[in-house]
């Protein structure tokens, strides 16, 4: 998989917030270009599946305004209407859109209530278009649990969003491990998001603004948080969605990896359970996405745990759908990301969220074809025989413990003993998905990341997919 230096995000502010001023010519022209690109794409764009957005209430506004708190993130808060929102989902291909409440966090626990139960009457008065992770009142624990409980069990939340910190409560902190604990029991969704970092340099603030730089470092800040004290690892039933493209974990982790042991020498930290962590960590690819910055993520998690987000309504609508309609394009024309398509847009999402929604996401495909196709692998010389062990059981493991894997076989090339090529049978694609979440395939995954040079998984097309059956009908 290889490795590129870091692109770093902006937030959508100022142009991308819709803020410059267009000619009229110049208006028309850009409407009638979004709307063409549109037209294009709504074959293929259909459900396309969000899970960055945002609700702005005007209770959450009263109340952040009553504070004198409307500017604590630097820049305005953008206006939310649901049926604009909705207009551009549709324009855009979008099927469903994942609710959170934007930053800053308001004091009153009511406020974060009363937007709760909106998000949930906006889900319910559009069924399969909307789902919400309702906020909690931290730093408040015990406040934070109940309401947990309350939007989880009697809302139908989907999930839970957090914020980096609330008033200097960063994430990892040891009073927030009783929360945790209650989330993991309900194999709870975390939707996880940068907030003004507390304390805040003011000068620094107005010299760049948050959500260029800082926000990266929150983001990085509080997931680094939680692997040191393995908070991932000990409550594994939590997944955890991490955005903006993973901020600069794609950077922190190995250097991370690499100081932990002088860490350890010095008693600054312990044990760390770097696959533990790692696999319940998901990404959304919300700000400056690319092909680059997909390959930069992919050197620590796997296309299985990318997702499409817009950070809708930060970002203009018209810049959403041509961002949408660039990652379409580099998605289906880069040849090793172009098997990925389907997944970074709605698979891995639908099936993340699909425990909690009440109406299907996106039909999967209908009928029970298998699935068929050769993994090209490259390993580094020097992991080759880690590797290769790592291959062999979990290879072996799904065969024995997984009826829709009807085959993982791995080879080795003659010529070149670092090509590892594996023949992949899957009874279905629901078959497929499954084996991606099992125990033995994620510890496969974690431990070889570092392992692999270069993967393909080239889409193949059966010229006879009946003379499939006859092989399996076949005997010694």
């Amino acid at each position: 998989m290889s490795k590129i230096a870091l692109t770093t995000w902006a937030c959508g502010t100022g142009v991308l917030g819709g803020e410059m001023v267009f000619g009229i010519k110049t208006k028309m022209r850009q409407k009638a270009i979004v709307i063409a690109l549109a037209m294009a794409m709504t074959t293929m764009a259909q459900g396309v599946i969000d899970v960055h957005s945002h609700i702005i209430t005007p209770g959450f506004l009263s109340s952040l305004e009553n504070e004198g708190r409307l500017m604590d993130e630097g820049f305005p808060l953008p206006k939310y209407d649901a049926d604009a929102h909705l207009r551009w989902m549709d324009e855009a291909g979008i099927e469903t859109s994942v609710l959170t409440l934007a930053a800053p966090q308001p004091s009153s626990a009511q406020t974060i209530r009363t937007t709760n139960e909106a998000a949930a009457k906006l889900k319910k008065q559009h069924p399969g278009r909307f789902l919400f992770c309702a906020a909690l009142p931290l730093p408040d624990v015990d406040a934070a649990i109940r309401e947990a409980k309350y939007a989880l069990d009697t809302l139908g939340a989907d999930g839970i969003k957090l914020a980096t910190n609330v008033n200097g409560q960063y994430l990892g902190a040891p009073e927030l491990d009783t929360l945790f604990s209650v989330l993991n029991e309900r194999k709870a969704i975390i939707i996880l998001h940068p907030h003004r970092p507390d304390p805040v340099n003011r000068q620094v603030m107005e010299q760049t603004p948050l959500a260029m730089q800082e926000y990266l470092s929150e983001t990085t800040r509080a997931v680094s948080n939680m692997i040191i004290r393995n908070v991932l690892a000990r409550y594994p039933n939590v997944k955890v969605v991490v955005p903006h493209c993973g901020a600069y974990l794609p950077l922190a982790v190995p250097r991370m990896k690499s100081l932990t042991p002088v860490m350890q020498a010095n008693k600054m930290v312990g044990e760390i359970d770097w696959e533990a962590n790692l696999r319940t960590l998901y990404y959304d690819l919300a700000g400056a996405h690319s092909p680059e910055v997909i390959r930069m993520m992919l050197t620590i998690t796997t296309p299985d745990h990318l997702l499409y987000g817009s950070d809708y309504p930060y970002v203009a609508p018209q810049v959403l759908t041509l961002g949408m309609a660039r990652m379409k394009k580099y998605l289906t024309e880069e040849p090793d990301l172009a098997p990925y398509r389907e997944m970074i847009l709605w698979k891995n999402a639908k099936w993340l969220f699909s425990h909690t929604s009440e109406k299907p996401l996106t039909a999967m495909p209908k009928g029970n074809s298998m699935i068929v196709r050769i993994a090209e692998i490259e390993v580094y010389p020097q992991y080759l025989k880690e590797y290769l062990e790592y291959a062999n059981e979990v290879d072996r493991l799904s065969v024995e413990r997984e009826p829709g894997v009807i085959c993982l076989y791995p080879m080795q090339s003659a010529e070149d003993s670092t090509q590892i090529r594996i023949l992949e049978i899957y009874a279905s694609e629901e078959a497929y998905q499954n084996h991606l979440k099992t125990d033995h395939f994620q510890k496969y995954k974690q431990g070889t990341l570092h392992m692999v040079k270069d993967l393909k998984l080239p889409s193949m097309k059966p010229l006879d997919p009946e003379s499939m059956k006859l092989i399996f009908k076949k005997q010694r």
